[in-house]
């Protein structure tokens, strides 16, 4: 029998009319307008799904994409609406007769590889490109057994540290493992054992910090946030001020920058940068690129369109690598690492789920000290009473 719940959308409409109000002027869209708290009809259980409760998630910034359609205006390609939400932690309700994973009550963890390319590698995102995808900025959900795993209560992490990392866990693991494999096609290990690694961004690039400084690498975090800094600074990482630089507004920005990170790494630069803003930032990540070094991106925060001296590149030898989500088996290996690896910095605030929105705006507007979780459910399980904490 079908079940209605509460689901946030977003809509061509609410996004036409939020542009309209700012006048195109996406420095002053409230993304908290455009996406919506609706109805959704649940599909019916299918002998290979999974019937799940939503306990949390976190915020994504593809939805900001999805709210400002500065890329391409997903919520009309999609029939001029979408149910957003591909990172969540849910409360097993029931399960299809063909199921042997996973049972009632189990707590699950999504992944949102919406459709495996013949080498694992996702052709298009679960709720956001996936046609016919459906979300998990709801109450419940109506899922395959394909997309879940088992969330890893004994791993050390609290619920909304292991809700923070379905989506940017494997992100993480994947950049890492390429931009470390393509290196040490160019430098084995013999030559040089220990690496200079530069992250620029939010959670992502503090995880892929995280796996590089594990491993036993010089790892820097370059961000305007001196919470998130000082978070990593505990785990050994060296923060960089990005505001020194006047977020790399200018030329002489990109020198200063280029200047600190020669004194900071005895002049032999970063062998490995992980970019995930793009924009302004990109220039400065070449600039301080060392010889045979890779700079690698799986995001396009500030803009999708880059120019680059091809030329200087070539002569010293540096690789720019272009990834998406992990395949399914990278997404099992990466949950692997929580709390061993990856332990993330959670916003101090836990949002109620009917404030989804403001942590949207808030996310927009770069004022979270974290990674932004949103619970969903006021009764949490008794399997998951004591990793909640303080909600802060």
């Amino acid at each position: 029998m079908a079940r209605t719940v509460r689901a946030y959308c977003i809509t061509a409409e609410s996004v036409a009319r939020e542009r309209e109000r700012v006048g195109d002027d996406l420095e002053h869209v409230d993304v908290s307008r455009v996406i919506e708290l609706d109805k959704l009809e649940l599909r019916d259980v299918g002998p290979n799904d999974v019937h799940m409760r939503i306990l949390a998630a976190s915020a994504e910034h593809n939805v900001d994409h999805a709210a400002l359609a500065d890329t391409v205006n997903i919520a009309e390609l999609r029939g001029g609406r979408m149910y957003p939400g591909n990172s969540a932690l849910g409360e097993v309700i029931e399960v299809g007769d063909r199921v042997e994973r996973f049972k009632p009550g189990d707590i699950v963890i999504t992944h949102c590889n919406g459709e495996p390319d013949p080498f694992g590698f996702p052709l298009r995102i679960w709720a956001y490109d996936q046609p016919e995808s459906t979300g998990w900025y709801g109450e419940e959900a109506v899922v395959g057994d394909w997309q879940l795993l088992h969330a890893p209560l004994d791993c050390g992490l609290n619920l909304w540290e292991i809700a923070a990392l379905p989506l940017r866990a494997p992100t993480a693991y994947h950049l890492w493992r390429r931009a470390l494999g393509i290196f040490r096609i160019k430098v084995p290990r013999e030559r040089m054992a220990t690496l200079n690694v530069l992250g620029f961004g939010g959670g992502v690039s503090e995880l892929f910090l995280m796996l590089a400084k594990s491993e036993g690498h010089e790892a820097f975090f370059c961000s305007g946030s001196a919470d998130r800094r000082a978070a990593l600074e505990k785990l050994g990482i060296t923060g960089i001020d990005q505001r020194a630089f006047n977020r790399f507004a200018t030329d002489d920005d990109v020198k200063a920058f280029r200047r600190q990170v020669r004194d900071l790494t005895d002049g032999r630069d970063m062998h490995i940068v992980c970019d995930m803003l793009r924009g302004p930032v990109f220039p400065a990540g070449l600039a301080v690129a060392a010889r045979e070094g890779v700079n690698i991106s799986a995001g396009w925060q500030l803009s999708q369109v880059l120019e680059y001296n091809s030329a200087l590149l070539s002569v010293k030898q540096v690789t720019l690598d272009h990834t998406h989500y992990e395949t399914i088996a990278g997404c099992e290996a990466a949950t692997e690492l929580y709390g061993k690896v990856f332990k993330p910095t959670v916003h101090r605030e836990i949002y109620p789920f009917e404030e989804l929105g403001r942590a949207f705006q808030e996310m927009h507007r770069n004022e979270q000290t974290g990674i932004p979780i949103i619970r969903v459910a006021d009764d949490l399980p008794a399997s998951v009473a004591h990793l909640v904490g303080d909600e802060r």
